[in-house]
């Protein structure tokens, strides 16, 4: 499926890739230097923010998009309609935009089966030039599923 990107934001996309940009300069990258943020939008319109944040095992970091929704769900906010990811590098911005892994498609997935919503997931690179906005559905078309 080809990424297609998209001209405008309605207002709510564009507080919510507002807010994962607020998040992405929180993020604890020692190893990587590369800046993730996220941002989930859930019922009542209230906004929830992630980051990433790695450790020296790897596989035990903590990815924005998971923050976010984790984030969400502690405040009881189990309903997620949308999710927003931008992303930057150390000492430069990104040409394509920031796309969840496997994993976050598929915990996107999980909370997208919870919520009864096939959420919207906004993807940007740094600057925003580039941006595509798709249903989880397209992100992760078979999904694994018990």
């Amino acid at each position: 499926m080809e990424m297609r990107y998209v001209k405008r934001l309605k207002p709510v996309q564009s507080k919510l890739l507002d807010a994962a940009a607020q998040a992405m300069e929180n993020a604890h990258n020692p190893y990587s230097h590369y800046y993730v943020g996220a941002a989930v939008l859930a019922d009542g319109n209230r906004i929830f923010k992630g980051c990433n944040f790695e450790n020296a095992a790897f596989n035990d970091s903590i990815h924005a998009e998971m923050a976010a929704i984790s984030a969400a769900n502690t405040a009881g906010y189990r309903r997620i309609r949308a999710i927003a990811v931008i992303s930057r590098e150390k000492n430069g911005k990104t040409k394509v935009p920031a796309t969840p892994c496997g994993i976050c498609r598929q915990i996107i997935f999980e909370s997208s089966r919870r919520s009864g919503i096939d959420v919207e997931v906004i993807m940007s690179n740094t600057d925003r030039s580039k941006i595509a906005v798709m249903r989880i559905s397209q992100l992760l078309p078979f999904a694994f599923v018990f």
